[in-house]
C-alpha cells in the first residue's frame, strides 16, 4: 500500500475502503511491535488517520475494527436486511458480518437440525471415541437425519459415506482438508466404506478449463486426499469424467433424478437461468446420484437399501434437499448429512478464500516461511490498533482469524481455552496469537507435504479403479 492517500480511494467501495483501513491498522501494529523507527511509524499512522477519514466521508460512519459497514452492502437471500444479511449457495457465500455467517439463522431457513450435546454423547456411546474436535467446537453444526444412521448402527445396519471436492486448481488449501479430515475419522470410528466425488466435469461446465486440464486437476487433488491418509482397501475416489462412462448403475441414477426434477424446480434451488448451459441445469443429479448405494454396484453388490451419510459445508446442502426430495419417488433411501461451517480466508471471515489469491489462503503446498509470512501480514486481527489498548481490552476471539484457524487445526481443548482467556484479556497479543498458528500450521503442512510425496499414479489409480471393498453386502 502506499504511504500516502491518493485519488484511487474515491472509486473503491465502502467495504474496499475498510479492508484497506484494516491493512493500515495491521502495519501500524506491526511496525510498532518491530520497534520500527520514530518517522516511519509517524508516516504509517497519519496515512490510517487518512484512511479512515475517508472511510467517514463515503460511508458516514466511525471506521470499527471487525464491523464492515453493514448497511451499505446488506446481501439477503430473499429475505429482509432485518432477518438476515447472509448470501449462501453451492457457488457464492457472502456476509457482512466480519464474526462470519450466523449458522443459528441458517439451520432455520435450511430446515436442518442443530448437532446438539445429546447427539454428540450418542455418537460417543455408540462408537467408544472422543468426539471430534469438529464436534467439539460446533465446527460440523448440523444434520439432517444424523438419529437415522446412529439408529442403524447400534442395530448393526451398515451404511457408507459420501464426500467430495470441486477440482478447480491443481493446489488445495488448508481449507479443502476439513470434510476429509473428519470424513476419515467418521470412516474409522463406524468402520464403513467411503466413496470420494471429484466434480472435473462440474468444473468444466463453470469454469473456463479444458476437460483435460479439469481431469488433471481432479488426479492432483486425489493425491491430497489421499496424503490424509485413507485406508485403500474401504475408499473409492472417482471422476465423474471417468467413472461416468463404465458404471451403468451410475448413470441410471442421473437420468432418475433427471426425470423427477423439474427446470422451475433448479432454477429456484440454484438460481440458474434461461443462458445457462444445459450441463448446468443437469448437473444436480451428477452430485446426487452418488446418494445412492446403487451407483456403486461392485462395492455394495447391487444393493439399493444402504443409506448414504454425507459430510460436507452447509453450502452444499440445496444439492441434497433435492436429491431428499426425489430419493422417495425413485426408492431410495434418502441420504443423511453432517454441516460444516465455513473456513474463513485470512482476510477475515465475511470475505471468500480464492484459489486464484494465494493470499487469500495457507495452500498445502506454502513452505514454512510462506506459511509464517501469510498469517502475519494477511491474517485479519481482532487485536486493538495499539498495545496498550490491546492490554487494556482486549483481543476479539470471535473476528481474529488466527484463532479462527486453531479452532479448526489445534487439538488440545485446554490450550485452546487458555488462548482464547488471554487473549481476550489484553495478557496475549496478536503477534504472540500468531506465534502459535504458525507453529501449529507449520509441521502440520510439512507432515502432508511428505505423506503426499509417497503417493504415486500407481497409487492413485489403485483408489480410483471400481472394485470390491473390504466390506460385505
Amino acid at each position: 500500500m502506499a504511504d500516502s492517500p491518493n485519488c484511487d480511494l474515491e472509486s473503491l467501495s465502502p467495504l474496499q475502503l475498510f479492508e484497506r483501513v484494516t491493512e493500515q491498522g495491521e502495519k501500524v501494529r506491526a511496525l510498532k511491535a518491530g520497534k520500527a523507527p520514530k518517522d516511519e511509524i509517524d508516516a504509517a499512522v497519519r496515512m490510517l488517520l487518512s484512511l479512515k477519514l475517508s472511510y467517514k466521508t463515503t460511508t458516514g460512519q466511525d471506521y470499527q475494527a471487525g464491523l464492515p459497514p453493514r448497511d451499505l452492502m446488506s446481501i439477503n437471500n430473499g429475505t429482509t436486511k432485518e432477518e438476515d444479511e447472509d448470501f449462501v449457495d453451492p457457488w457464492t457465500v457472502q456476509t457482512s458480518n466480519a464474526k462470519g455467517v450466523d449458522y443459528d439463522k441458517l439451520i432455520v431457513r435450511f430446515g436442518s437440525s442443530k448437532i446438539d450435546t445429546d447427539l454428540i454423547n450418542r455418537i460417543e456411546r455408540a462408537t467408544g471415541q472422543k468426539p471430534h474436535r469438529f464436534l467439539r467446537r460446533g465446527i460440523f453444526f448440523s444434520h439432517r437425519d444424523m438419529d437415522q444412521i446412529l439408529d442403524a448402527y447400534e442395530n448393526k445396519k451398515s451404511f457408507y459415506l459420501y464426500t467430495g471436492r470441486g477440482p478447480s486448481s491443481q493446489a488445495m488449501h488448508v481449507g479443502h482438508l476439513i470434510p476429509f479430515i473428519f470424513t476419515k475419522w467418521l470412516q474409522e470410528v463406524f468402520d464403513v466404506p467411503l466413496v470420494i466425488q471429484l466434480t472435473d466435469d462440474e468444473k468444466y461446465l463453470w469454469k473456463d478449463l479444458t476437460t483435460e486440464k479439469a481431469y488433471e486437476y481432479a488426479r492432483e487433488n486425489a493425491k491430497d486426499i489421499i496424503a490424509c491418509g485413507f485406508d485403500i482397501n474401504k475408499t473409492f475416489i472417482f471422476s465423474d469424467l471417468d467413472y461416468l462412462g463404465t458404471s451403468t448403475g451410475f448413470y441410471k441414477n442421473i437420468v432418475k433424478v433427471q426425470k423427477h426434477v423439474t427446470f422451475n424446480q433448479v432454477k429456484g434451488i440454484f438460481g440458474f437461468t434461461d443462458s445457462d448451459c444445459i450441463g448446468k441445469i443437469s448437473f444436480p443429479a451428477i452430485q446426487a446420484a452418488p446418494s445412492f448405494s446403487s451407483s456403486f454396484p461392485q462395492i455394495f453388490n447391487g444393493k439399493e437399501n444402504i443409506q448414504c451419510l454425507i459430510p460436507c459445508a452447509i453450502d452444499q446442502d440445496p444439492y441434497f434437499r433435492m436429491t431428499r426430495d426425489v430419493a422417495p419417488r425413485i426408492g431410495q433411501p434418502k441420504p443423511a448429512l453432517m454441516h460444516s461451517v465455513f473456513f474463513p480466508a485470512l482476510q477475515g471471515a465475511q470475505t471468500k478464500m480464492s484459489a486464484s489469491d494465494p493470499n487469500s489462503s495457507i495452500f498445502l503446498t506454502d513452505t514454512p516461511k510462506q506459511i509464517k509470512t501469510k498469517i502475519n501480514k494477511h491474517a485479519f486481527s481482532g487485536g486493538r490498533d495499539t498495545i496498550e489498548e490491546h492490554r487494556k481490552y482486549g483481543g476479539n476471539c470471535d473476528v481474529d482469524v488466527s484463532f479462527m484457524y486453531l479452532t479448526f487445526f489445534l487439538e488440545d481443548d485446554d490450550r485452546l481455552e487458555q488462548l482464547k482467556q488471554a487473549y481476550t484479556s489484553g495478557e496475549l497479543l496478536t503477534g504472540e496469537l500468531k506465534k502459535v498458528l504458525i507453529e501449529t500450521l507449520q509441521p502440520l503442512i510439512a507432515a502432508h507435504q511428505e505423506r503426499r510425496k509417497q503417493v504415486t499414479d500407481e497409487m492413485v489409480k489403485q483408489f480410483m479403479t471400481p472394485r470390491k471393498l473390504a466390506f460385505e453386502f
